[in-house]
């Protein structure tokens, strides 16, 4: 990942959604700035996953979907906070 002025400049995916949406939504974080950035990658990669809403697991309260945008934000937190030490 690289950073200019404090947005996403750039992003290398090393490993993504096997549906495809981690590549599909790489030009919508491109240009935000890294706070907004983080919410915005979980929430399109759930608009576009192909994973079925309505399969919630009991245990933790959320689906697949939901699981998905976490990983994804997780994964670009750590990116982040990488880049900046």
């Amino acid at each position: 990942m690289e950073v200019e002025n404090g947005r996403i400049a750039s992003i290398e995916i090393k490993r993504g959604a096997p549906c495809g949406a981690t590549w599909d939504v790489l030009a919508r974080v491109i240009g935000l700035p890294l706070d907004e950035a983080v919410s915005t990658l979980a929430r399109e990669v759930q608009y576009i996953c192909y994973a079925d809403p309505s399969a919630f697991d009991p245990i933790s309260g959320k689906s697949p979907l939901h699981y998905a945008g976490d990983v994804h934000a997780a994964a670009l937190k750590k990116a982040i906070s990488e880049k900046k030490s």
